[in-house]
């Protein structure tokens, strides 16, 4: 099924940036915020495993049931797993197009990947503890 991604800064997800390897920051940046009524009709609990996909690529998220959150839209704080997903065209201005990102969702059993191996994945380093 198809979603608008948007992305955005979190207390949580700002409060564990210096802290990219630890539990809490992998459980805050890979929750995908969606309205229950879509997670309805996806047959999707909280807390089940999905595969969200762009253009771009894909990654393994687990999605929590946000009522703030219109049908048809998704929500996924920064960081490497919504950097996965959107281009990186910026356009000129420095900054890609957190916003407004087609993607995929489906439901999956596959494991979530951890920031580090995300971060190999993609040709970047390991985060240091």
């Amino acid at each position: 099924m198809k979603f608008l991604l948007n992305t955005g800064r979190t207390i949580r997800q700002g409060s564990y940036v210096e802290r990219k390897n630890s539990v809490a920051y992998q459980e805050e940046a890979t929750s995908l915020c969606m309205n229950p009524v879509d997670m309805m009709n996806l047959e999707l609990e909280e807390g089940s495993q999905v595969r969200v996909e762009s253009d771009q690529e894909s990654v393994i998220m687990k999605v929590h049931p946000a009522l703030w959150i219109t049908q048809g839209e998704v929500f996924v704080c920064l960081g490497p797993y919504a950097n996965h997903l959107v281009k990186p065209e910026t356009h000129g201005s420095g900054m890609p197009d957190f916003k407004g990102t087609m993607v995929t969702i489906t439901p999956t059993s596959e494991p979530l990947v951890t920031v580090a191996d995300l971060m190999e994945r993609c040709g970047g380093v390991r985060y240091e503890d």
